[in-house]
């Protein structure tokens, strides 16, 4: 009994002198996460909202031969457009020379006709025409309907005797008389040279194409570079915009070809039209809406690069010598102004038979 007592007291003292676990230290206080930077607000210059302004699709064309632009027309217009039946060959269409793959243009120089013969101008991008104050660069069309109408009687480009033959040509294609019907359907005849020529041209006030410069212009001042901006501020310091101002950097007036330093060509511009001497050299101004992509450039083709483009138009409109460096950041800003077809423009539909 009194060895259990023992072993008791023992056990008791044992237990009394046990040092105790450590308690689990207390795990630190996460480090506060720093808040991401803010992304620099970039302004953008109400001038230079001022001097261009966003694009904007032209005005839908009411003509006395028929009504308002509707679907059934811009669909027979794209339809027309690839045709390459409304050619004396068969052969070319108004898709040849102003290649809906290719920015509205061919890349060539001059476009070369229905035997191959070239013209002697270059074929300029059909891309946003429709917001020009007038077509070709002699501006001898007032509209893109009137300007339909040229190339398909013109000997040299798709070579059609008169209008009469190519309405003809559409009234043998069985496949056309439900197409203009609906496109005109308040005409008793709708199969004309007219109608023809509205329906492509309501096609073609479908080809505008906006670009990041749009959604500058519309407050976004991020949706340039830093570079493009650059380009942008030199391009407009420059004077480039005397000439290329508004929604479609140019189209909007006529100039003259070397207006302070000389530019030798034989085209008498402008002056073929109005037989004026004042309009002796002058051009309507091309636009520069996808123009880093729709070379070669001047009426005549005969420039290469935008580059060589740029050094040559200030020199010539501005009488100003720009380094190397600075026709390549103007030129920088001008890349920005390649946009996108609404989408299934450039699509060839199927031609009727």
């Amino acid at each position: 009994m009194r060895l259990f007592s023992l072993l008791l007291v023992l056990s008791a003292c044992q237990s009394s002198t046990e040092t105790p676990a450590p308690a689990p230290s207390p795990t630190p206080a996460a480090e506060p996460t720093p808040a991401a930077a803010a992304e620099p607000v970039v302004e953008v210059d109400p001038v230079h909202q001022a001097m261009f302004g966003t694009l904007a699709p032209a005005a839908p064309k009411v003509a006395g031969v028929s009504p308002a632009v509707n679907d059934a027309q811009i669909a027979l217009g794209q339809t027309l457009y690839h045709d390459g039946r409304l050619s004396i060959n068969g052969e070319i269409s108004c898709n040849s020379c102003h290649r809906l793959d290719k920015f509205g243009q061919d890349s060539e120089p001059t476009s070369p006709g229905h035997d191959g013969t070239r013209g002697g101008r270059n074929s300029p991008t059909v891309l946003n025409a429709s917001t020009h104050v007038a077509q070709f660069w002699d501006g001898r069309a007032e509209d893109v309907e009137a300007q339909a109408k040229g190339p398909i009687l013109n000997p040299i480009e798709m070579g059609m005797p008169d209008e009469a033959t190519v309405v003809a040509a559409l009234g043998a294609i069985d496949g056309y008389a439900p197409l203009f019907a609906a496109a005109f359907p308040d005409t008793e005849a709708p199969i004309t040279y007219d109608n023809l020529a509205n329906a492509i041209g309501a096609f073609e006030r479908t080809l505008i194409t906006p670009s990041r410069f749009d959604t500058y212009l519309a407050g976004d001042g991020s949706a340039l570079t830093a570079e493009e901006r650059a380009g942008l501020d030199l391009f407009v310091s420059t004077g480039c915009t005397a000439c290329h101002s508004g929604a479609g950097l140019g189209g909007s007036l006529y100039m003259k070809l070397g207006l302070v330093t000389p530019y030798e060509t034989e085209d008498i511009g402008r002056m073929e039209v109005t037989g004026l001497e004042s309009d002796r050299h002058v051009f309507k101004v091309p636009g520069l809406r996808n123009i880093a992509e729709t070379g070669p450039y001047f009426h005549d083709g005969s420039i290469a690069t935008l580059e060589e483009a740029v050094i040559l138009m200030a020199n010539h409109q501005l009488g100003k010598n720009l380094s190397v460096e600075e026709a390549d950041s103007i030129v920088t800003f001008l890349k920005a102004l390649t946009g996108e077809l609404p989408e299934g423009a450039a699509t060839v539909p199927e031609m009727p038979s």
